[in-house]
């Protein structure tokens, strides 16, 4: 089974968040409940400030807590590329999903007593077009496609500042990083 993943370069990233928008306007989002969200990162001082930013989404996790800790199977993986899939119907509102994940991907949404996490734009994907949020990105900072081929082009680094460690559920991410951003 081939593996869908996400490629970011934080170090061309400007924080327009085109790509937040995009996935919210895609997915018919309330105001407040974010799928994708930019996350701004600032420090030092004078005269050696920094910043970086951090676009993040659901990472698709080859071992996604959310799946395991979901009681009714309302999450799971995808076999044909896997996708970590959400089934509204089968939800039962009980948070948990919400809880398990070390990146915060399901977001419970209270208009509905449900929650709801990024699905890739599976079916844009399925009609062969881009995710949502790469498709917007203006500096061509997000990239998707099979995981282990963005790995070979762009290399294994999933372990940044801001981000748990990458051995707790193995998320189908690389990162170019912004030089502060390194732990």
């Amino acid at each position: 089974m081939a593996q869908l993943g996400f490629y970011y370069d934080m170090t061309i990233c400007t924080s327009c968040k085109v790509c937040q928008i995009a996935c919210s306007d895609k997915n018919d989002l309330e105001v407040g409940t974010l799928f994708r969200k930019v996350h701004n990162f600032e420090g030092g001082k004078f005269p050696k400030p920094w910043a970086y930013n951090l676009s993040m989404a659901c990472n698709h996790c080859a071992e996604p807590k959310c799946t395991k800790n979901c009681p009714t199977g309302a999450l799971y993986k995808r076999e044909k590329d896997g996708i970590v899939m959400f089934d509204e119907e089968k939800c039962i509102g009980c948070k948990l999903c919400t809880w398990s994940c070390p990146y915060g991907a399901p977001k419970y949404i209270e208009s509905k007593g449900k929650s709801g996490k990024c699905n890739f734009c599976v079916d844009l994907i399925d009609a062969g077009e881009q995710p949502a949020c790469v498709d917007a990105c203006q500096m061509r900072a997000l990239e998707f496609g099979d995981i282990e081929e963005l790995r070979k082009k762009y290399g294994n680094t999933a372990d940044i500042k801001g981000l748990p460690e990458s051995g707790i559920t193995h998320p189908s991410i690389t990162i170019t990083p912004n030089k502060e951003a390194m732990k």
